[in-house]
């Protein structure tokens, strides 16, 4: 049996396992010892893995999407709060303790740029 049967199988091995299944059908004399491994039972789990693998690219897309839908959500919140700063600047003025209340640095809190003198 497999190593670590919790990482995927590689898709060229699948391949292989799908075209071994396609060629015991054609084999008419073929009585395994274990119903397990019988044609019927062996198409029974391979439908079962088909079935398991739509499910899983279904769970995908749905997380896409539902993750589109948080980040459109997400840009309109950030943009309507910019806004809102942008309205309070507007109402209270830029240097306001309102303004300073939403977030934003008043413009007289920045220091003042220096002068670098030449040196020579």
């Amino acid at each position: 049996m497999a190593k670590n049967e919790s990482r995927r199988i590689n898709p060229a091995a699948l391949q292989v396992d799908k075209d071994s299944l396609a060629a015991l059908k054609t084999i008419t004399t073929y009585a395994p010892p274990s119903p397990e491994v019988s044609v019927a039972s062996l198409e029974s789990i391979e439908q079962e893995m088909i079935d398991a693998q739509a499910a899983e690219a279904q769970a995908v897309a749905a997380a896409a999407a539902a993750r589109d839908v948080a980040v459109a959500a997400e840009w309109k919140y950030h943009n309507a709060m910019i806004r809102m700063r942008d309205a309070v600047g507007g109402q209270y003025g830029r240097n306001s303790n309102e303004m300073q209340k939403v977030g934003r640095k008043k413009p007289s809190e920045y220091k003042p740029r220096t002068r670098k003198g030449s040196k020579g």
